[in-house]
């Protein structure tokens, strides 16, 4: 199975080549480009702030990235995170922008040379919740990238306001019936949505105030995802843990908007088998089970990072440990 790795900018004393640098010593093959990653090497490049908008510039940036990585033999598996794309209402100022910022990811790409974008379900307010109606923005999308032989990787965010679990992400990419399109699988969005919950005292989901049922439809959910998704439409794995949150977080949405799972996921986020207590090892047996034998991406974001890990260098060998004992434990009886 073959590996990527992707993480949040933790380690602010360490620029993009000393990252590329580390993550290719500790044995992975590809990674995961951010946006924000790009924004900042290019401010780095330039000593200004970067316009999100600027596609000119940041395809720049892109083959500036793309050259590095060339250098520590790795290869760009997508650009992410795409967000708030799909469900906006017709002729409306934020679907005309939504479909235009799409276009300047895809130039992006290219200049980065990926093929693969990543698209997290939207978390916006204001949307259409009709699954017909998802998936018919998203074919759009991906009949656009296809004149570029580029693809779609969809994930359910599990703060998302109308597909945040990944029944619902696999039935809007059934739906919207493109072979480009398919599913970016999460440990920690599936995990981290139907089993845990940050804002109640045992860090389960609870119903009616007990979380008597929760490992039965945790269990029937996997089942399902073995027994239903096709292997060759997902597209990629994510992994992550998650810490239980003490005392849980508030539930309610914070100053800028987020949502609490949304806000557990920016700072809680650790490698497995580092502090966590999310069932990580369940969710990757499932989606082996479909006969899925591609890419694994270590998606951590971790504000305890810096302090557990005093390097670059440690953290990424970490993470490769990690990542090894996840496939191997999961493996066993594959």
């Amino acid at each position: 199975m073959d590996n990527t790795y992707q993480r949040a900018m933790q380690h602010q004393d360490h620029d993009l080549p000393a990252k590329l640098k580390a993550i290719s010593e500790a044995g992975f093959e590809a990674i995961e480009l951010s946006m924000p990653d790009i924004l900042s090497y290019g401010q780095k490049l330039s000593g200004n702030e970067i316009d999100p908008k600027d596609y000119g510039m940041l395809k720049q940036i892109g083959m500036n990235i793309r050259r590095l990585c060339e250098q520590h033999h790795l290869h760009i598996l997508m650009l992410q995170p795409f967000a708030n794309f799909e469900g906006w209402p017709k002729d409306s100022d934020e679907r005309k922008d939504a479909f235009e910022r799409a276009e300047g990811w895809s130039l992006v790409m290219e200049a980065a040379g990926t093929d693969m974008l990543q698209v997290g379900s939207s978390d916006a307010p204001n949307i259409e919740g009709d699954h017909e109606y998802l998936a018919a923005d998203l074919a759009e999308l991906a009949d656009i990238l296809a004149k570029k032989n580029q693809c779609i990787a969809y994930e359910n965010w599990c703060w998302a306001t109308h597909a945040p679990d990944w029944k619902d992400v696999w039935d809007i990419v059934r739906k919207a019936n493109r072979p480009n399109l398919g599913l970016c699988l999460d440990t920690f969005q599936s995990a981290g949505g139907e089993w845990a919950d940050p804002t109640t005292e045992s860090g389960l989901v609870e119903k009616d105030g007990t979380t008597a049922d929760v490992e039965e439809r945790w269990k029937q959910s996997l089942q399902d995802l073995a027994a239903t998704v096709p292997a060759d439409k997902i597209f990629l794995l994510q992994v992550s843990d998650a810490y239980k949150m003490t005392p849980p977080i508030a539930n309610e949405i914070d100053k800028d908007g987020l949502r609490p799972r949304g806000q557990w996921s920016h700072d809680y986020r650790p490698l497995p088998y580092d502090g966590g207590y999310l069932p990580v090892e369940d969710f990757t047996r499932a989606v082996l089970g479909t006969g899925f034998r591609g890419w694994f991406s270590m998606e951590v974001f971790d504000g305890q990072g810096p302090q557990k890990y005093t390097s670059m260098e440690l953290y990424t060998t970490k993470a490769m440990e990690a990542l090894n004992t996840l496939v191997n434990n999961c493996c066993k009886d594959k």
